[in-house]
């Protein structure tokens, strides 16, 4: 394949917890001296584009706003396109700033509930709150529906086993606009005018970020950092492309693909 484009991860990928991963801000500089777009995809729902950029700036990653995907972003495109008007924003506050032009209400009745990740906040009151609002028509939407994420120093339940609870008890479904939607990996390659067939995605994530990205047409690159670990050579119905130790070596890993 010729590779035009890229999308990347951030969390695992570029940057694990408070520190970059070695060699990353190197790896991206000669990405674009290579001539390669490049658009970095997180399912983040704690902060918003703006935000995004801020932390990375901090730990000497200089990404622009515009070139970050989020789940906020398509969760907000998806809801324009039905016409909603009042929505039930379950996500940090933070997050507000990326649904401008929607109102954001606590009181029902509602249009759609949106669901992030609000990591020890969900308890039964703000569970049971939701339900009853998607009882009462409202739509489901998730911002991703990922099992579990890295807090702190190890892994914890991420807002995927909330998203299934309401599911069950509100007998819905929930439309997923983050990773590993077709749909939300659609949209970066939109915006670069590319095509599936001359893109890579690379990640850390086996299921939401190399499964994600195959299901939509894109080849898909494992790095090992971040969530990665040796049970993923044994995933039952995933295998990557290709896997690298670090985002350090994928420069010369797509220099002959150019």
């Amino acid at each position: 394949m010729r590779v035009k484009a890229m999308l990347l991860d951030l969390e695992g990928v570029l940057y694990d917890g408070e520190r970059p991963i070695e060699g990353a801000a190197a790896a991206v500089a000669r990405l674009r001296d290579m001539g390669v777009d490049l658009r970095y995809l997180t399912n983040t729902t704690t902060r918003s584009r703006a935000g995004v950029a801020e932390r990375l700036a901090g730990l000497g990653l200089s990404l622009g706003p515009e070139t970050l995907f989020t789940p906020l972003a398509a969760a907000r495109r998806l809801l324009i396109g039905w016409e909603a008007q009042r929505i039930r924003l379950a996500a940090p506050e933070t997050a507000a700033a990326d649904f401008g032009g929607l109102e954001l209400t606590d009181s029902g009745p509602v249009d759609a509930v949106v669901v992030g990740d609000l990591y020890k906040d969900f308890d039964w009151d703000l569970l049971n709150e939701l339900f009853v609002l998607l009882r009462g028509g409202a739509r489901l939407i998730a911002l991703h529906k990922n099992r579990y994420c890295r807090r702190g120093d190890g892994i914890g339940l991420d807002v995927g086993p909330f998203v299934a609870a309401l599911e069950y008890a509100a007998n819905t479904q929930a439309v997923v606009v983050g990773k590993p939607s077709p749909d939300f990996f659609q949209l970066a390659l939109d915006d670069m005018g590319v095509a599936a067939a001359h893109t890579i995605m690379v990640g850390d994530d086996i299921d939401a970020d190399i499964g994600g990205a195959q299901g939509a047409g894109l080849k898909a690159v494992q790095v090992r950092t971040g969530k990665y670990t040796a049970a993923d050579l044994e995933h039952p119905t995933v295998r990557p492309d290709f896997r690298i130790d670090s985002v350090a070596s994928l420069p010369e890993l797509i220099g002959d693909m150019m």
